[in-house]
């Protein structure tokens, strides 16, 4: 009997695990960096070595893109006159937006792209950040650890003068959509995914796997080099059918809230074009009741029933979707 009982136990405690592990966050939609894959900043002439990137006359040196209090403004007449928050902060604490969301608000897989964004919806994302209403499921994740910190001490102009630019921007096709089986091996660098240097490739499973379409421009913060999402074989159809019509009970059409070509809807985001990674963390977050602010109510029916597969799913088809 002790053997069975051992037995009996160590088999309970495996399916434990397996649970466990079936409920924490998917680690491709929420990249985080081991700190010994740091990369030490670079010195001495590497450190001063001007940076150059296509279609600018501009020039950076590494210790000036890695500076959060000044973005790196590569096309300056590709937008508007920046705001002070946006491109320099306010030291300490309150970084620059544009480091991270980029001057044009495109974004990157590990944050938001806000161009185009409603500014009232902009406005409230910052109140439930300040709140600590909205967080994480992955609280080591460095960037949404970052805005909780940055919202906490930006002032109510601050969040409107940044609202109101990114707002008015037109956000552009940014994200490649491909169908596929097999993807590059990925490894964590800094806040995303990039290509493993072994150059081998593995099965896409139930993932999406979204690289820089150059990650050497990408690390430089250009905001002209975009993305490729890699989704699953017939994952396009299948978010179609969630999105469309519910699938079957399953959720809730999007087109309600999000408009019917899911390019927003009054206060309401728009969902196409946008980084498939940040959606499947959004209805994650949404699902697991960390993210909760004013208005979350409106997406618990929509998430409740949602699996992995169906958040891919969904994420992969508005990834597809003309801006």
């Amino acid at each position: 009997m002790g053997k069975f009982a051992a037995t009996a136990g160590l088999i309970a405690g495996t399916i434990s695990l397996t649970a466990l592990a079936a409920d924490l966050p998917p680690p491709w939609a929420y990249p985080v960096a081991p700190p010994s894959t740091a990369d030490a900043p670079p010195s001495g002439a590497e450190e001063t070595a001007l940076k150059r990137v296509p279609n600018s006359q501009v020039t950076f040196t590494p210790a000036q893109l890695r500076d959060p209090y000044r973005a790196p403004d590569w096309h300056p007449d590709e937008h508007p006159s920046m705001p002070e928050v946006v491109a320099h902060g306010r030291n300490p604490g309150v970084f620059a937006c544009a480091f991270c969301h980029l001057p044009n608000g495109q974004g990157r897989p590990e944050n938001s792209s806000l161009a185009g964004l409603p500014a009232a919806y902009i406005v409230q994302q910052m109140i439930d950040f300040k709140s600590g209403a909205r967080k994480s499921a992955e609280p080591r994740m460095r960037p949404p650890a970052l805005m909780l910190a940055v919202a906490a001490s930006t002032t109510d102009d601050e969040i409107h003068e940044a609202a109101a630019y990114f707002s008015s921007l037109e956000f552009k096709p940014w994200i490649k959509v491909i169908e596929t089986t097999e993807v590059p091996a990925t490894q964590v660098n800094g806040p995303m995914l990039v290509p493993s240097p072994t150059g081998d490739r593995e099965p896409i499973g139930t993932r999406i796997i979204e690289l820089p379409e150059n990650l050497e421009r990408t690390e430089l913060r250009d905001s002209q080099s975009g993305f490729i999402a890699y989704v699953p074989k017939g994952s396009i159809a299948a978010g179609e059918a969630l999105v469309s019509n519910g699938g079957s009970g399953k959720t809730l059409p999007c087109a309600a809230c999000h408009g019917p070509d899911l390019k927003g809807l009054g206060p309401v985001p728009p969902l196409a074009g946008r980084s498939p990674s940040y959606v499947v963390r959004q209805l994650y977050d949404f699902q697991h009741g960390v993210r909760a602010g004013l208005w979350s109510p409106l997406m618990a029916e929509v998430v409740a029933k949602l699996t992995i597969e169906d958040m891919v799913a969904i994420a992969a088809y508005t990834a597809s979707r003309t801006p």
